[in-house]
């Protein structure tokens, strides 16, 4: 088990469950939520999630971080794939959750080598299909 500099351990199936989204693609998408002190992993999404399904998972009150594999084609009509960190930090959390997640954010995004793009959340319209393909330039 690691250990956060904001005094965060993260959990060793965080780093195992990333790598094989990123390797064997066995997963969409992956929600990690904050227990104890540690970072776990919530939720797995299977490959066939839709990005709804993944946005529908996230808690309307409460921070979370999440990766999601999206899927695009080029201007070249290549398939390609970005995998995507998301801070999701809504409105509605309590503050002090909000501040244990942004205190732990880069610490646990260290642990996750291949992380192409980040992405700051606090409603749905943040981190939107249209948001995710504007980021894949």
């Amino acid at each position: 088990m690691a250990n956060a500099a904001s005094g965060m351990a993260v959990h060793d199936d965080c780093k195992l469950k990333f790598l094989e989204l990123k390797a064997k693609r066995t997963f969409r998408t992956i929600v990690y939520k904050i227990e104890d002190k540690q970072v776990i992993v919530e939720k797995l999404g299977e490959p066939e999630q839709s990005y709804d399904d993944f946005a529908a998972s996230l808690p309307d009150n409460e921070c979370r971080y999440a990766i999601y594999d999206f899927d695009f084609v080029t201007e070249e009509n290549c398939q390609k794939s970005k995998i995507f960190f998301i801070a999701w930090s809504p409105d509605t959390a309590k503050v002090r959750d909000k501040m244990i997640y942004a205190s732990s954010k880069d610490r646990f995004k260290r642990e996750l080598d291949g992380i192409q793009v980040e992405l700051q959340a606090t409603d749905p319209t943040e981190m939107g299909l249209d948001v995710f393909k504007s980021r894949t330039n």
